[in-house]
C-alpha cells in the first residue's frame, strides 16, 4: 500500500474502531472541543467513537468538525510517534499493540510534542494540494485513494486547519429564547406580530444540541404526542425551512454545525441490511442518543445515530437529502459570505460523493434522475416512482448549486463538464416533454402511436387516452404547468407543487414557464389554495385508483396527507418564486391565510378535505417546518434582497450546448435553438 500526501489506509473492521485517546481543550484544525453537560463527573479529557454494527454511531467526545477518519502512514513515522509520546495518549503500548494504527478525529496530541505537531502541519499542507475528487464519468480514479484498497472503507482523514494555540475556555452558542442576541432581538420583535413571536419561540424551543452546541431542529414538539414515532428526530429536507429562518435571521452558527455534522453521517458503509444505498447517500435524518459511558457508572455521552431509510415507512432511502444540503451549503455562504466553508477538503469531498452517487451511469435513456417511490417529501407510495418532477427540480438546483462551489482543477475540470452536459440536457428534457398547457394538450389529443424512427413526434409513444377528464375542462386558457412525471406511454398529469415551485426557483423551467405556473396558480386559487395554502398535489387519488397506487394506504386517503392534502410549509417556496417572478402580492395573500389558523390550530402538519378546512387526522401539532417556513416567508418578504441570493435567473450558456443526441448513425441532436427561440420570452 502506497502513501498518499503522508496519508496511508489500512484495513478496519468497524467493531475495533474504539480507542481512548486524550486531548487538551485546544483550537487546533481550527475548532474546539464540544462540551458534554450530562453529568459533572464526566471526564471530557477522553475521547470516543462508537461503532454499532456496520454503521457508525458517532460520540460528540471524539468528533472533531472536519475530520474523517483515516490513519498515518507508517512511513512517516505514525508509530515512533505513538510509542515515544505516549502522554499523548490515555492507555500504554501494550493497550495498543495489535490495533489498527487510527488517528480518530478527536486525537490531540499535548502541544510539547512537537515532532508530531510537524507531522500534523507537513500532513495538512500536503493534503491541501490533491484532490479529492470522485467524478464517475472521467477514467482518473486518483479519488479511489481515500479508499480502502480491499477492505472496508474507512472516511479519509481531513484536516482543515492546524493552529498552534490552545485555549482554555469555549464559547457554546446557546439558542435558547432568552439568550440569544437579546438587544438586537428587542429592536426585531418591535416590529413583528404576535404570531411571529411565538412562532419563533417555539422554533427555537425546537432545537437540539449535541454536546452543548445547536445541530438541527426536531420535526415536531407536540407535548401531547404520546407516541412520536420518528418526529423527534432532525430530518435534512425538515430543517431546511428552519435553516433559512436562522439565516434570515442573522444566526448562521446553527446552520454550520448543521452542515457539517450531517456531513460526518454521510454513507460510507453498508447500512440496510446486507445492501448498500451506495456511497455518498446523506441520512434522511438523525437522532441525539444519550448513551451510558462504558465503566462509568452514572456517566454518560453524546451520539448521532442517522437513519439512511433502514427505519422509514416503506424502507426506502432518501434521494433529495443529498440535494437539499448542497443547496443549502450553498444559500449559508451567499447569505453569511463565509465562503471557506465549501472550500474546506471535507466538504468538497462531500459535494463530489453525492454528485457521483446521482451522475452514476446507468440503463436509463432519459437525463432525468430515476428514483423510487417514496423517496422524497412524499415519503409513501403515491405512483411517483420513475423520474417526478419534485426531484428533478433539486437535482437541476443543486447540480447548479455544486458547479459554483466545486473547485475546479486539473482533476475536477471533467466533472464539472458532466454537470454542464446534464444540466443542458436535464433542463431541455423539462422543458419540452413535461410542459403542458392548452396548446400542448391538444397536440396530445391528436398524437399518433407507435411510431418507430428518431424523428417521431410522440417521442415516449404516449395514448391520448391517458388525458384525464378532469384536465380537459381544469386547464385554464393562459397558463401552464410541469407535470409530475414523464416514463414511456405514461404522463402523470397531476400538479405537485413543490416540483413547480422550485423548477421557477433554479430556473428549470423558462421565464415564459414559469410565470405560467404562477398564472396558473392564481387562477385556480381556490383548488390549490382555498383556505390553507398548498396543495402537496392536485386532484386527490379517490376511489379505485386510490386503492391500486397507494395500496389502499389509510393515512393517504383522499384530500389528506400527500394525497391531495394542504402543507403550510409549502409557503416559503411559494413566497420565493412569488418574489422571483415579481409577484409578491400572491405570497401576501397566502400567507394572510394561513396567518388566521396557524396559531389557533397549534401549527399543524398538515390540513385535510377539498379546501384545506380541517386539521389533518393525523397530523402533528407544533410541526416545526411549518413554523418554520411561516417564518422564512415573512423574513422573505421583509429582505426580498436577502431572497435574490436564493434563486437562480436563466443562465443561457445552458442554451447553447444540448447533448440530447450524439450525432451519428443518424441520430439528430435536438434543435436548442429552436427550443430557446420557442420558449423564451
Amino acid at each position: 500500500m502506497g502513501s498518499y500526501s503522508g496519508i496511508g489506509l489500512s484495513t478496519m473492521k468497524p467493531c475495533c474502531c474504539r480507542i481512548l485517546i486524550s486531548y487538551r481543550r485546544s483550537s487546533l484544525f481550527g475548532f474546539q472541543i464540544p462540551r458534554c453537560n450530562h453529568s459533572p463527573v464526566i471526564n471530557l479529557s477522553k475521547s470516543r467513537f462508537k461503532l454499532h454494527g456496520s454503521r457508525g454511531i458517532h460520540s460528540c467526545n471524539s468528533k472533531l468538525l472536519g475530520f474523517r477518519e483515516g490513519v498515518i502512514d507508517p512511513k512517516l513515522g505514525f508509530r515512533d510517534a505513538i510509542y515515544s509520546n505516549q502522554k499523548g495518549f490515555c492507555g500504554s503500548a501494550s493497550n495498543l499493540k495489535g490495533q489498527p494504527r487510527v488517528l480518530l478525529n478527536g486525537c490531540l496530541v499535548g502541544g510539547n510534542d512537537r515532532r508530531f505537531s510537524r507531522l500534523v502541519s507537513k500532513v495538512a499542507s500536503d493534503f491541501r494540494n490533491h484532490s479529492t475528487s470522485v467524478e464517475s464519468h472521467v477514467n482518473d480514479t486518483s479519488w479511489e485513494r481515500i479508499y480502502i484498497q480491499g477492505g472496508l472503507n474507512v472516511k479519509p482523514l481531513v484536516i482543515d486547519k492546524v493552529e498552534g494555540k490552545e485555549e482554555n475556555e469555549e464559547k457554546v452558542l446557546d439558542y435558547t429564547s432568552s439568550n440569544v442576541n437579546i438587544e438586537s432581538q428587542d429592536t426585531v420583535l418591535d416590529k413583528e406580530s404576535e404570531i411571529e413571536r411565538e412562532a419563533w419561540k417555539l422554533l427555537r424551543g425546537s432545537i437540539v444540541n449535541y454536546c452543548g452546541t445547536p445541530v438541527g431542529t426536531v420535526a415536531a414538539t407536540d407535548p401531547a404526542d404520546k407516541l412520536p414515532l420518528n418526529y423527534d428526530q432532525v430530518f435534512i429536507r425538515d430543517f431546511v425551512p428552519s435553516a433559512f429562518a436562522f439565516l434570515l435571521n442573522g444566526e448562521g452558527e446553527i446552520v454550520k454545525n448543521f452542515l457539517l455534522h450531517t456531513l460526518q453521517l454521510q454513507s460510507w458503509e453498508k447500512t440496510v441490511d446486507c445492501h448498500s444505498p451506495g456511497q455518498g447517500l446523506m441520512p434522511a435524518s438523525f437522532k441525539v442518543r444519550s448513551v451510558p459511558l462504558d465503566g462509568k457508572t452514572g456517566e454518560f455521552e453524546d451520539v448521532l445515530d442517522p437513519d439512511f431509510g433502514e427505519s422509514a415507512i416503506g424502507r426506502v432511502a432518501p434521494v433529495d437529502s443529498g440535494l437539499w444540503w448542497i443547496i443549502l451549503l450553498r444559500a449559508y455562504g451567499k447569505i453569511t459570505g463565509d465562503y471557506a466553508l465549501q472550500e474546506r477538503v471535507d466538504v468538497q469531498t462531500g459535494i463530489r460523493l453525492i454528485l457521483k452517487l446521482c451522475l452514476a451511469d446507468g440503463f436509463d435513456m432519459f437525463p432525468t434522475l430515476l428514483v423510487t417511490d417514496g423517496s422524497c417529501m412524499i415519503d409513501r407510495r403515491m405512483g411517483i416512482h420513475g423520474h417526478p418532477l419534485e426531484i428533478q427540480a433539486l437535482f437541476y438546483s443543486a447540480l447548479r448549486c455544486s458547479r459554483e462551489m466545486v473547485t475546479v482543477n486539473d482533476t475536477t475540470k471533467d466533472l464539472v463538464a458532466a454537470i454542464n452536459n446534464r444540466l443542458s440536457a436535464l433542463s431541455f428534457h423539462i422543458r419540452e416533454y413535461y410542459w403542458v398547457d392548452m396548446k400542448k394538450i391538444n397536440e396530445i389529443y391528436r398524437y399518433k402511436t407507435e411510431e418507430y424512427s428518431t424523428d417521431a413526434i410522440n417521442k415516449f409513444n404516449i395514448y391520448p387516452e391517458q388525458i384525464p377528464a378532469w384536465l380537459v375542462d381544469w386547464i385554464p386558457e393562459s397558463g401552464g404547468y410541469l407535470i409530475g412525471n414523464l416514463q414511456p406511454a405514461h404522463m402523470d398529469f397531476r400538479f405537485f407543487t413543490l416540483g413547480n415551485l422550485w423548477a421557477i426557483v433554479a430556473s428549470l423551467g423558462t421565464p415564459k414557464q414559469n410565470n405560467g405556473i404562477l398564472n396558473l396558480i392564481e387562477e385556480k386559487w381556490d383548488d390549490l389554495v382555498a383556505n390553507m395554502p398548498l396543495k402537496i398535489c392536485y386532484p386527490a387519488l379517490e376511489y379505485e385508483e386510490w386503492r391500486v397506487i397507494t395500496g389502499s394506504d389509510p393515512k393517504n386517503t383522499p384530500w389528506s396527507y400527500h394525497n391531495g392534502g394542504s402543507w403550510p410549509t409549502l409557503l416559503w417556496q411559494f413566497t420565493l418564486a412569488c418574489i422571483k417572478m415579481k409577484r409578491p402580492e400572491l405570497a401576501r395573500k397566502a400567507i394572510a391565510l394561513a396567518e388566521k389558523r396557524l396559531s389557533s390550530d397549534q401549527w399543524p402538519e398538515y390540513y385535510d378535505t377539498r379546501y384545506g378546512r380541517f386539521i389533518g387526522k393525523q397530523s402533528r401539532l407544533y410541526q416545526t417546518w411549518t413554523i418554520a417556513g411561516f417564518l422564512t416567508s415573512k423574513k422573505l418578504l421583509e429582505n426580498p434582497e436577502m431572497a435574490s441570493k436564493l434563486f437562480w435567473e436563466e443562465d443561457y450558456e445552458l442554451l447553447e450546448n444540448c447533448v440530447c443526441g450524439l450525432g451519428k448513425h443518424g441520430r439528430k441532436k435536438c434543435s436548442r435553438s429552436a427550443a430557446r427561440s420557442h420558449f423564451a420570452v
